[in-house]
């Protein structure tokens, strides 16, 4: 092989080596900002036909209605602890920061953060649902096959465990 064959196929080799590490690395960042939609039941129960459950520290949004009762306001800061239910379950969820002005019992909301122990969702943003006609599809069709019973009915325990 001559000279000039050989530089230009190391070049090609070059290119195309740095092509997929590009893609690699960029694929591998966009990994990590990616935020699953669960409700509280996909939570407690896992998500899909395998029954996925997030694990600790994932990032996350889940969406619900805020249970009636649950909110409770931390007198020296900013800090608000509240419920998120479904037909299947509720879970806690912590916020620091100022709600938005639509949030309150009963409301649906979806809250933006990570899963910490005992399903604890750490709030980093919270966004109060307003009008149908802003709502994704799928978060429209998991509100309405989920809420279909009092809050009264719900609890923050995964079905099929006991209370101790």
């Amino acid at each position: 092989m001559n000279p000039r064959r050989k530089s230009r196929l190391y070049l090609a080799i070059v290119v195309v080596m740095g092509i997929a590490l590009t893609i690699t690395l960029l694929l591998y960042a966009l990994r990590a900002n990616i935020d699953l939609f669960y409700t509280p039941s996909e939570i407690l129960q896992g998500k899909g036909q395998k029954h996925e459950k997030p694990q600790v520290g994932q990032r996350l949004r889940i969406g619900g209605m805020v249970m009636p009762g649950s909110v409770k306001r931390d007198q020296d800061s900013l800090r608000v602890n509240f419920k998120v239910y479904d037909a299947h379950g509720a879970i806690d969820v912590t916020y620091q920061g100022i709600l938005p002005d639509l949030f309150r019992e009963g409301q649906g909301v979806v809250a933006q953060g990570v899963l910490g122990e005992g399903n604890v969702v750490n709030a980093s943003e919270v966004l109060a649902k307003h009008d149908e006609k802003y709502t994704p599809p799928e978060v429209t069709a998991a509100m309405q096959q989920n809420h279909q019973g009092p809050a009264s009915n719900y609890s923050s325990q995964p079905q099929g465990e006991n209370l101790p």
